[in-house]
C-alpha cells in the first residue's frame, strides 16, 4: 500500500528559496565558477575529483553550490538567524556522493522491503490465484518508484527529480488498479480492462503536461493528491465492508491509517539533525515496516481467493 507513501515524494519543491535568492551566495558561485571551475583550475579540479564522483555527475559547478551553502549557512548561524533552504531544500551534509544520505538510505531499504516482501509473496501464493499477477505487477512498478527515488536524494538533478515524481505518479495510479480488480475486476474483467487504459491514458496525459508545458508543481501535486484520494477512499471504503468475512483486512486498514498520520511527519518541516536527518528522512525511515504488513495482506487475500476459486470448480 504505496498511496501515502508516495504523495510525500510529490510535493513539489519551490524554484528559489532564501538561501540561493542570497547576493552573497549568487556571487560566491560565480566567483567560485570563474576561479575553480575554468582553464588549468578547471583542468586541476577535474583531475583531483575522487573517481565515484563524476561517475554520480557531480561537476565543479556543483561543488561551488555545495561549499557556497555551507558559507552562507554559517553567516546565518552566526549571525542568529534561522538557517535558510537552498533551491528548495534544506542545506544536507554530503556523504562521499549521496546529496541526502539519509533519505537515499531510505529510500534503497523501503525499495530492499518491497523486493523481500516480492520473493516471500511468489514463494507463498501460487501463480493460480486469481490476483497474483496483478499483485506482482505492482509490486514491480513500486521496486521501480523507490529506485528512481533513491536515484533522486542521492543525486538532485531534473532529470532524476521528474523520473522521481512519475514513477511515484504511476504506483499511485497502479494501486487504483489494484484495488479496481480486486473489487470489481475479477468478477467484470471487461470493465477492469478498460479502467486500465484509461488510467494509461491518464498517466501519458499527466506526463505529457509536465513534460511539455514545463513543470508545474502546484499541479502535480494536486493531480496526485486527487489520485491518492480515490485511492485510499477506495481501500478503505472495500476493508470496511468486508471485514466480518475476511478478519485479515485488518492490515489493509492499518496500513492505510499509519500512512496517512506517518504522512504528518512531513508538516514538521526543520533543518536536519547533524545536517542529516530531516522530516523527510524520518518519515521514509518510518514507513519500511509497513511494508511487511500490506504483503501480508496481499498474502492472504490472494489464498483467501484461491480457496474460493478452488471450491466453485470443486462444486461444478
Amino acid at each position: 500500500m504505496a498511496t501515502l507513501v508516495v504523495l510525500v515524494l510529490l510535493l513539489g519543491a519551490a524554484s528559489a528559496s532564501q538561501g540561493d535568492r542570497e547576493p552573497m551566495y549568487r556571487d560566491c558561485v560565480s566567483q567560485c565558477d570563474r576561479t575553480n571551475c575554468t582553464g588549468p583550475r578547471g583542468r586541476d579540479w577535474r583531475e583531483r575529483q575522487p573517481f565515484y564522483m563524476s561517475l554520480a555527475g557531480w561537476s565543479c559547478h556543483d561543488d561551488c553550490k555545495y561549499d557556497c551553502m555551507w558559507f552562507i549557512v554559517g553567516l546565518y548561524i552566526r549571525e542568529g538567524y534561522k538557517v535558510p533552504q537552498f533551491h528548495g531544500k534544506w542545506p544536507f551534509s554530503r556523504f562521499l556522493f549521496f546529496q541526502e544520505p539519509a533519505s537515499a538510505f531510505a529510500s534503497f531499504l523501503n525499495g530492499l522491503a518491497n523486493f523481500v516482501m516480492l520473493n516471500r509473496y511468489r514463494a507463498l501464493v501460487p501463480a493460480a490465484s486469481p490476483m497474483y499477477h496483478t499483485c506482482v505487477a505492482f509490486a514491480v512498478v513500486s521496486l521501480n518508484a523507490w529506485f528512481w527515488s533513491t536515484v533522486f536524494h542521492t543525486r538532485d538533478t531534473a532529470v532524476t527529480e521528474k523520473m522521481d515524481y512519475f514513477c511515484a505518479s504511476a504506483v499511485i495510479l497502479h494501486s487504483i488498479y489494484l484495488c479496481c480488480m480486486r473489487t470489481l475486476g475479477l468478477k467484470h474483467p471487461a470493465f477492469s480492462n478498460a479502467f486500465g487504459v484509461f488510467l494509461i491514458l491518464l498517466f501519458a496525459c499527466h506526463v505529457a503536461y509536465l513534460t511539455l508545458r514545463g513543470f508545474d508543481y502546484g499541479y502535480n501535486m494536486a493531480a496526485n493528491v486527487a489520485f491518492g484520494v480515490v485511492n485510499l477512499c477506495w481501500w478503505l471504503g472495500w476493508c470496511l465492508q468486508n471485514k466480518q468475512r475476511q478478519p485479515y483486512l485488518w492490515k489493509c486498514v492499518l496500513v492505510v491509517l499509519l500512512l496517512q498520520g506517518l504522512a504528518l511527519l512531513e508538516l514538521l518541516d526543520f533543518p536536519p539533525l547533524l545536517w542529516v536527518f530531516d522530516a523527510h528522512a524520518i518519515w521514509h525511515i518510518s514507513t519500511i515496516p509497513l511494508h511487511v504488513l500490506f504483503y501480508s495482506f496481499l498474502v492472504d487475500d490472494s489464498l483467501y481467493l484461491l480457496k474460493i476459486s478452488s471450491d466453485v470448480i470443486k462444486l461444478d
